[in-house]
């Protein structure tokens, strides 16, 4: 569950028209957060080194495109906007283990979890993290 510390969300209409790069922001976050949650809820026993590498594997960008892969089908139109705002959006930097086209999928993504999140709808970031979750498990983490 992600702890909404202000209890206030913004309109879908609004959070269109904020910066891709600014939804990316909190997005990275989230994602992280609830990366890490999930990994500590079903590893009780790894150490924190351990848990921080199974993390790296879900947060780098090469992974992150092949969420946003995996889940084009299910997105709604809404959702494909949002996400194509992100990667479209121009950066100043890419970090040096990722591609340009790596870094930009990735920032859609993360642009598209910042929307689902600042905009309150925690029910479809849920259903979409358990989609990644999932397959993830299955093809082996």
């Amino acid at each position: 569950m992600i702890l909404n510390y202000t209890g206030k969300t913004i309109k879908p209409e609004e959070a269109k028209r904020v910066n891709g790069l600014s939804l990316a922001f909190i997005g990275d976050a989230v994602f992280e957060v609830m990366v890490r949650e999930y990994l500590i809820i079903n590893n009780l026993n790894l150490s924190a080194h351990k848990l921080h590498l199974k993390a790296v594997s879900y947060v780098k960008a090469n992974s992150q495109r092949g969420f946003i892969r995996q889940l084009e089908k299910y997105l709604t139109e809404d959702e494909m906007y949002i996400f194509k705002k992100g990667r479209n959006t121009k950066s100043a930097t890419v970090p040096k283990n990722a591609t340009v086209s790596d870094y930009r999928a990735a920032t859609g993504f993360e642009t598209l979890i910042g929307y689902l999140y600042i905009t309150g709808q925690i029910d479809r970031l849920q259903l979409i993290m358990d989609i990644i979750f999932e397959d993830k498990k299955d093809s082996k983490e």
